[in-house]
């Protein structure tokens, strides 16, 4: 077992013309992860020029339920018609094995 048992996908569609808005809500997301004593690893992605992604880890399946009713997860569901041309996709994963520094 390791401190990164279990995971979140997210995947964000960037609705047109707002990329840098998506970029920018992301980036700003950093400080809250940083808080949440149970996110092992957490990471912003552009995967395209509009599609994002969120990818976390936890070491067991309580921190991510705690992350999933967070601030970050309520902030993404408050701006999700703003920012996003369709709902968050989040999937929940199993970590096989994680390297961690």
């Amino acid at each position: 077992m390791t401190d990164a048992n279990v995971a979140l996908l997210v995947r964000l569609q960037a609705q047109s013309g707002k990329e840098s808005d998506v970029e920018e809500f992301l980036r700003s997301a950093l400080p809250i992860a940083e808080e949440e004593p149970d996110t092992t690893t957490w990471f912003a992605l552009r995967m395209d020029d509009s599609t994002f992604g969120i990818f976390d880890t936890f070491p067991d399946e309580s921190s991510r339920e705690a992350h999933l009713s967070g601030e970050i997860a309520a902030a993404l569901e408050e701006n999700a018609d703003e920012l996003f041309a369709e709902p968050p996709e989040i999937e929940e994963i199993d970590v096989l094995e994680a390297k961690l520094p």
